[in-house]
């Protein structure tokens, strides 16, 4: 895992992976492996306070809507961070508010570089958005093929729309 990768190592490992974990059905590929994503979740929550649900949503937002952690990915690891003794929790109402503690910002700062290339991977995943496109859509034909009695007219829909679609893509040239 990369978590226990050093200095260049690290980097070198996050620039060579392409995303083709699997992840949950319907998420797609997975962007990031659990050491690589408390870089990213522990810089969410030094930026501010966050619940779970938002650290989620960020990470989503950042990525474009590309990808987004399942929460079974982020609440372990978030209580991890908290063990670690990089992150403190407090109550708001009965939601867990999580924020960085000093030990998490040193940690942060003493993986300034590799927290960088994460947070880049995130913001500009379009090496990935092609391949995640295509999960999605081969996705979504399995799902309808599957879960759906599939109607003559709905198959002939399906096959026009993909038609369609790869005419578009050859008439780009």
């Amino acid at each position: 895992m990369l978590h226990f990768l050093r200095g260049g190592h690290r980097l070198q490992a996050l620039q060579h992976s392409h995303g083709h974990g699997h992840g949950a059905p319907g998420r797609g590929p997975k962007m990031f492996d659990a050491g690589t994503l408390r870089y990213l979740v522990l810089q969410l929550i030094a930026d501010k306070p966050r619940h779970g649900y938002d650290i989620i949503k960020a990470i989503a937002e950042r990525a474009g809507g590309g990808y987004a952690p399942s929460p079974g990915a982020i609440y372990p690891l978030m209580h991890g961070l908290v063990g670690q003794g990089y992150v403190a929790v407090s109550l708001d109402g009965n939601k867990k508010l999580h924020s960085i503690t000093q030990e998490g910002l040193d940690f942060l700062e003493a993986n300034r570089a590799y927290v960088d290339a994460i947070a880049a991977k995130v913001a500009a995943p379009a090496e990935d958005d092609l391949r995640q496109l295509m999960h999605e859509l081969k996705a979504a034909v399995i799902a309808r093929g599957r879960y759906d009695a599939l109607s003559a007219a709905r198959l002939d829909a399906i096959c026009a729309i993909l038609r369609q679609a790869r005419q578009d893509i050859e008439e780009l040239g």
